[in-house]
């Protein structure tokens, strides 16, 4: 299969007449049972029509993923989300008016019309309508209702420039949309409406502080900062090894002086045994570690930048080889509980702890 490249303009509001057309042209290759990967504001989503089964199954297909693993339907409009839905609760309505479009993902409790090859077998659906406005134009032409993971590989960092995405995909999906570099860098969070009181599954920028203040009691599943269980996954994410650079990651986690003595043991030993060393380390402490290839995650007081980062600065382990990799460890509330999800799961929750 020949995989076609379109570029837009990275962030764009509005669309010129060739955009417009490549968006379209997008659209149509989902509407018609192809793949087709796009830019949203979380990270590349890879998009098929969420209410054809066969369509989902080629996601799966060209990913590897997991089938147990439920996909996103993403809409561009709110009153699409009754169409797909059995019931659309209050509290829906409440941080849809908050949040939507934006970076969160509602679960709630599947209609008809969804089949069970999107959501992974289970009855509940996950919905999200993604602020980016190429994602909401290429929506709209696919018919509305598109079905989106990550555009990688499954268990591979998500991409969050379009270089990735080919680098993963070329040969197996019909088209990328490339709209330059993505602007927050981690996958939406998931809150599961389902149960009360409503339940996180996956923590992302919209954090448990800012849906406590429109919903009131909201739990985090257990699960989205432990190992992994042995049950099929509820959401996105939840399940499998995610997020991983083709090396071996670590997760140290102390006090600054002894993390980075304890690291960079590490690292002259591994080099001595012929690994090619790395570091994620914040800008405040970068100066102390020594290996063959440190990448500043950027400043502690800064977690949207650490997150906007993170996935480049796996895959550009993978570009440059890297066989051994050490991160510091970040503050685990607000936004960095995103932050040590996606690290955990990154390194298979291997952390060394001080």
């Amino acid at each position: 299969m020949e995989t076609i490249t379109v570029r837009i303009r990275q962030d764009a509001e509005r669309f010129t007449p060739q955009e417009e057309e490549a968006l379209q042209w997008a659209g149509r290759v989902i509407k018609n049972g192809g793949l087709a990967a796009f830019p949203t504001e979380t990270v590349y989503g890879l998009g098929g029509d969420a209410l054809d089964r066969e369509s989902s199954r080629k996601i799966y297909q060209a990913k590897g993923r997991p089938q147990d693993n439920p996909l996103i339907v993403h809409i561009c409009r709110f009153e699409d989300l009754e169409k797909i839905v059995s019931r659309v609760p209050e509290e829906a309505v409440r941080i849809a008016e908050a949040f939507w479009p934006g970076p969160l993902t509602m679960i709630l409790e599947k209609s008809e019309r969804v089949p069970s090859e999107t959501t992974g077998g289970l009855k509940t659906v996950a919905v999200r309508f993604p602020s980016h406005k190429a994602a909401q134009k290429i929506i709209e032409y696919a018919g509305g209702f598109v079905a989106a993971p990550s555009a990688n590989t499954s268990g591979k960092p998500s991409p969050t420039l379009a270089k990735y995405v080919a680098e993963d995909l070329e040969g197996r999906i019909d088209m990328i949309v490339d709209g330059g570099q993505v602007g927050i860098g981690l996958e939406s969070t998931i809150v599961d409406l389902t149960v009360s009181p409503p339940q996180i599954l996956r923590p992302g920028y919209i954090t448990k502080e800012m849906l406590g203040r429109v919903l009131g009691h909201v739990d985090t599943d257990a699960g989205s900062l432990g190992a992994d269980s042995g049950q099929a996954p509820r959401a996105p994410g939840m399940k499998y090894r995610h997020y991983a650079p083709l090396g071996e990651l670590v997760i140290v986690e102390g006090e600054a002086d002894s993390a980075a003595d304890y690291i960079n043991r590490q690292t002259a030993a591994d080099h001595m045994a012929g690994e090619k060393t790395g570091v994620i380390g914040s800008r405040e402490y970068l100066d102390r570690y020594h290996a063959d290839v440190i990448k500043c995650a950027g400043s502690r007081e800064d977690e949207a930048g650490i997150a906007h980062s993170l996935y480049r600065i796996l895959r550009e382990f993978d570009d440059e080889g890297v066989t051994r990799i050490y991160s510091e460890s970040f503050v685990c509330s607000g936004f960095g509980q995103a932050i040590m999800n996606r690290l955990l799961k990154a390194a298979g929750h291997r952390v060394v702890k001080l």
